[in-house]
């Protein structure tokens, strides 16, 4: 359980995004059609992106305000990003595109690794060059490496658009497993409402 409270204005051309919000949650989904701004509000979450002006808070935490000129860099935040296009390292097998996320003074920690081969079922897979690996498979790599880097909260943009219907029914459970077994919370987006219905306990919707 985390408590967020976003309140951003971004402008990009003609389009404005203004978001206002504050919950505390496990999951909290963010719902709407292509342009309305998703990935956008991730970024700005992340410290990827700098909103026009705004506030982002996580927990005590202010992460950007434009009022009280904060903006803490992205690698500062302590928050893991996992795009759509899960970004793996092709020079890197699977364990080496995992172990990268390690930092910090865990960064030895090989039970961090363990459980999270274990919880994504990554076992298997961990010799393997990613270039060998499926859509899926290649965001349960991303969504460890993002998790390495032990975050206060994961945010994962739209992590089965790349799979077809039946592999979304296989990886979607361990996405499930990540919020039952590890308790991080989430920031999921989805086109799809049958896996908000799955996994969010809020919903955001932009338009």
């Amino acid at each position: 359980m985390i408590d967020l409270s976003i309140d951003v204005t971004m402008r990009q051309g003609e389009f404005t995004l203004i978001v206002s919000d504050a919950a505390e949650v496990e999951v909290l989904g963010l719902f709407g059609p292509s342009g309305s701004g998703k990935t956008s509000l991730l970024e700005a979450i992340a410290g990827i992106r700098r909103p026009d002006a705004g506030e982002v808070r996580i927990g005590n935490r202010i992460l950007f305000s434009s009022s009280k000129r904060i903006d803490v860099p992205a690698r500062e935040r302590h928050i893991g990003y996992v795009p759509q296009d899960a970004l793996l390292f092709p020079n890197l097998d699977v364990t080496g595109n995992i172990n990268y996320g390690k930092r910090g003074p865990d960064a030895q920690d090989e039970g961090q690794f363990v459980a999270l081969a274990a919880i994504l079922d990554l076992q298997a897979l961990l010799d393997r060059r990613v270039q060998m690996l499926s859509g899926g498979e290649k965001q349960r790599v991303a969504i460890a490496r993002a998790l390495m880097t032990r975050p206060s909260i994961l945010l994962l943009d739209e992590p089965l658009a790349g799979v077809d219907r039946e592999r979304r029914e296989v990886i979607l459970p361990y996405i499930l497993r990540i919020r039952r077994e590890l308790h991080v919370p989430l920031i999921y987006v989805t086109h799809d409402e049958t896996e908000l219905n799955s996994i969010a306990d809020r919903v955001l919707r932009l338009a």
